[in-house]
């Protein structure tokens, strides 16, 4: 079953074009997203909602590359998409820990850094476009309706 989307149409059109995330929600997002970090560099068994939330940033990250609000200036994207996707193939083909490798942990730190940036930046608005533009992405690429430079998703 796919959860419903996180935000709609309306959710877009009312946040801010000009003023970043309200600050409580930044500091949410920013704290899951280190948590999660934290939990796949150091914990025994990293849970796959850690992965996730930062599968999930990355993918965000991706997306506001893609719309042309961002550039990839750590030049790690692509490898924080794969470092990941490694680490969910490894985890469900031999129950190995949600782990990455030290230029995994690299390349995804980096990425989270200019996602981190770009939250306190860019206006709501724009986040909510490229969450929303993401999951979209996301359902599309899990319904086999994925794109050539898509890498495969991992559904933890």
């Amino acid at each position: 079953m796919i959860a419903p989307q996180t935000y709609s149409k309306a959710h877009e059109r009312h946040a801010s074009p000009k003023r970043p995330m309200p600050e409580v929600y930044r500091t949410s997002q920013l704290l899951r997203m280190w948590q999660g970090l934290a939990a796949l560099e150091r914990e025994p068994q990293p849970s796959l909602d850690d992965w996730r939330v930062c599968s999930d940033v990355v993918n965000l990250l991706e997306s506001l590359v893609d719309m042309g609000e961002l550039q990839d200036t750590s030049g790690l994207l692509q490898d924080a998409i794969s470092e990941l996707a490694q680490a969910g193939k490894r985890h469900l083909s031999t129950d190995a820990p949600l782990r990455l490798s030290a230029a995994g942990i690299q390349a995804v730190r980096a990425v989270l850094e200019d996602y981190a940036q770009a939250l306190e930046h860019l206006p709501h608005r724009t986040m909510i476009r490229a969450h929303r533009r993401t999951e979209i992405r996301i359902r599309a690429i899990l319904s086999g309706r994925s794109q050539p430079h898509d890498v495969e998703v991992v559904d933890l």
